[in-house]
């Protein structure tokens, strides 16, 4: 009872000294929040100070001050203006699959030519983690030199051959937002001739609705309805040998090993939303269908193709991006999601041939394609060249709507003077359906799946006595959860949490917090919901013992290591008492270093080995990997040897964890007095000697809770069977007196009739 009233105890100062925490915490974030808005205004000076000049604008001598719309600093050869710098993330979205800017610095002629492009912020995680930054400045620098005015739409985004494998979507980002930042700014500023192009625009087109007369296929392709693009395996050979990559014309790909002269892919284009084309290739009552899905000015395309390669790919059904097309009309670049696609079976004109695919592919909301201005087809064709190494290469196919489809109308009046440059704004683009919806409309299924195994985790929970009370279901129970949390939740879907999420999170709030930061990634945002939840009701043990790939990877490789009989090593109670502190001190120096620079922290937050083990699946250079296989290996002879002593993400979500509201653990009172049982069977050793549980090291595994019903095993409940295995034997017919069964008297029986 001493021994309960000093825990109680304890835990009252650790809650006051949490409760001290969270009240200082509320006074300090705002403190920094004017300061934070003075910040953002200013990102561009910020990044220019940090770099040299001759990085941002070879030649220039000076720089001048940052002004104008988009906000950029003349650069000064003499009294004369040579160009500009700009901050892309000024003038276009630069938002990553981080769901924060990818900024870059780049340098701009009076000719609208790229004379230099600098990295020099960024949060994506692929890149963060494993691959080496100079690969995507690698990307950037394929940029300069290139004028985006001059034929805008042949250059735009057109993704370099040695595009970062892993990386698609941060690569494409970059091109994307390089190609139109250079093009918006030009035109902002004049460069390059850009505004006699911006004043020449004096007739303005829209399609004729009077048009819908049926054409066969034959028809179609005759007048540029249909547009259509066919390659053969020996020009796909022979681009990439032009190219520079004749390891990957060496490599058959995807087509296999074909004859040079076979088709590798006929790919056709149409404009469905023009009603005489669509209801050519739909049919009529295919094309009413699409009339009512599209909103006012929404366009639509028909994508097919036949052949040995797939414009689709396989990046759609992992995770629902078409990578391998786009479509590209002037600086605007429309990229489909799995949502944006309706499949087709086959096309309703007549004539038209079995195709292998074809897509009905919607414009994205938000965004805006003209049917009467041209626009280009890309297709991205790729090949393996390695063991994680990709060759790519685009292949374009323009479409122009023919005339007979477009009426004119009255001259539009221009926007601007020849004399008065026009002014283009980021904060003035449309705005598009955010991204982080785009994203959790892509991974239905996965958010569908972990939603489904934390409802399952939570009835484990809620009904453990039931579990824990059949040992062997138990058992295999969590190593069915663990195999999942290890094989889907990490190597499948990399939904591995981090202290670097809260490391994030907790500069967002005293900076710039908004919620599609962290909403952008659906997978870790459900998770960090269902921990923040469980933290209240089991504590940090729901994710540390169940949802953490890390974590599992640990116990199953420890679990195959009792199998072969690898000695287990107990450490002595009070040498583990003050080693556990250590995962603490180490999140507080981490969260330090993010307080003074945030990246910073990241960087350091490479002490956990989560990266390398579970999102890149040990993909990496060598001393990360020899890091991870020495916790991993250190975990064979002492259980969860990561988790118990050096994991800052528990440390940090063991503080919160103290505030819980129930106590699901139950105990008896000759736990620890004198039964050891539990106490020297808990895998991370949260079990007092004394029989009480540190919630601070418990990873709600159940052992302990088996064990408490386990009458083979537990003192009291073999004491318990014991009694009621002899109140039965004395209550059965063979222990009661002779006779006793019949009514007879006791002393009375007969020879030979018992």
């Amino acid at each position: 009872m001493q021994a309960k009233r000093r825990s109680g105890r304890r835990n009252s100062s650790r809650q006051s000294v949490i409760l001290t925490l969270a009240v200082a915490a509320a006074i300090w974030i705002p403190a920094f929040a004017s300061s934070a808005i003075a910040q953002a205004a200013a990102r561009l000076p910020q990044f220019l100070d940090k770099i040299q000049l001759t990085e941002v604008f070879p030649g220039a001598e000076r720089l001048g001050p940052v002004e104008g719309t988009p906000p950029a600093a003349a650069a000064y050869r003499g009294t004369e203006i040579a160009g500009y710098v700009y901050l892309n993330s000024d003038v276009v979205s630069s938002n990553g699959y981080s769901g924060k800017p990818i900024d870059i610095v780049i340098g701009i002629d009076l000719g609208g030519k790229i004379v230099s492009a600098k990295l020099v912020e960024h949060h994506e995680p692929i890149v963060l983690v494993g691959i080496p930054v100079a690969k995507i400045e690698k990307v950037i620098n394929d940029y300069v030199g290139k004028n985006m005015l001059q034929t805008p739409a042949a250059n735009a985004a057109a993704p370099p051959v040695d595009i970062v494998s892993g990386a698609t979507v941060t690569s494409m980002v970059i091109a994307d937002s390089i190609t139109r930042s250079a093009i918006r700014f030009a035109r902002a500023r004049g460069l390059g001739g850009a505004q006699k192009e911006a004043a020449a625009v004096s007739i303005a087109k829209k399609i004729d609705d009077s048009k819908t007369a049926v054409e066969n296929w034959e028809s179609l392709l005759g007048d540029g309805s249909v547009h259509k693009l066919t390659l053969t395996v020996d020009e796909v050979n022979q681009a990439f040998i032009k190219s520079g990559n004749p390891l990957a014309a060496e490599k058959p790909g995807e087509e296999g090993d074909k004859t040079e002269n076979e088709d590798f892919i006929d790919l056709y284009l149409g404009l469905a939303s023009v009603p005489s084309i669509g209801r050519s290739l739909l049919g009529d009552a295919g094309y009413q269908q699409l009339k009512e899905r599209l909103k006012p000015g929404e366009q639509a395309v028909i994508i097919a193709g036949n052949g040995q390669y797939s414009f689709k790919g396989s990046g759609y059904v992992r995770g629902g991006i078409f990578d391998r097309i786009e479509i590209v009309q002037g600086e605007d670049i429309f990229r489909f999601h799995d949502h944006d696609q309706k499949r087709l079976g086959d096309i309703a004109a007549d004539g038209a041939p079995q195709l292998r695919e074809i897509s009905l592919f919607t414009i994205p909301e938000g965004q805006r394609l003209d049917p009467t201005a041209p626009f280009i087809l890309k297709l991205l064709v790729q090949r393996q060249i390695g063991g994680r190494d990709k060759a790519f290469l685009t292949f374009e196919l323009s479409y122009t709507l023919p005339d007979k489809y477009v009426i004119a109308e009255a001259p539009a009046q221009p926007a601007a003077s020849a004399s008065a440059p026009a002014t283009i704004s980021a904060a003035a683009e449309p705005e598009g359906e955010p991204l982080w919806l785009r994203v959790w409309r892509t991974k239905v299924v996965d958010i569908a799946i972990l939603t489904s195994a934390i409802l399952v985790l939570t009835g484990i929970f809620f009904f453990q006595d039931f579990l824990v009370r059949r040992p062997v279901l138990y058992d295999r129970v969590r190593l069915a959860f663990l195999a999942f949390t290890l094989f889907w939740i990490g190597w499948y879907a990399q939904a591995q949490l981090s202290v670097v999420n809260i490391l994030a999170f907790a500069n967002s709030l005293r900076t710039d917090f908004r919620w599609d930061y962290f909403l952008v990634d659906p997978l870790i945002f459900i998770l960090w919901c269902a921990v923040a939840a469980a933290l209240l009701f089991w504590g940090r043990g729901a994710y540390c013992g169940w949802l953490c790939p890390f974590g599992a990877l640990q116990e199953l490789t420890n679990r195959g290591a009792k199998l072969l009989r690898v000695p287990q090593i107990k450490v002595p109670f009070g040498v583990h008492q003050r080693l556990w502190p250590i995962k603490y001190i180490i999140f507080l120096a981490l969260f330090g270093l993010s307080l003074y620079y945030l990246s910073l922290g990241e960087e350091a937050s490479e002490v956990e080995p989560f990266k390398t083990a579970i999102v890149l699946r040990f993909v990496r250079d060598w001393p990360f990997v020899l890091y991870a296989a020495a916790l991993l290996g250190a975990g064979l002879f002492i259980e969860r040897f990561f988790c118990r002593y050096l994991c800052p993400l528990g440390a940090a979500l063991a503080i919160p964890a103290r505030l819980r509201m129930f106590d699901w653990l139950r105990r008896y009172k000759e736990c620890g007095n004198p039964c050891q049982r539990c106490s020297n069977e808990c895998p991370v050793q949260s079990i007092h000697p004394e029989g009480h549980i540190n919630p601070n090291e418990c990873i709600q595994c159940l052992h302990c809770q088996m064990l408490y019903h386990h009458d083979h095993k537990c003192p009291v409940m073999i004491q318990r069977r014991l009694k009621a295995e002899k109140r039965l034997a004395a209550s059965s017919p063979s222990m009661r007196p002779r006779g006793a069964n019949h009514g007879e008297h006791p002393g009375f029986a007969m020879n030979g009739m018992d």
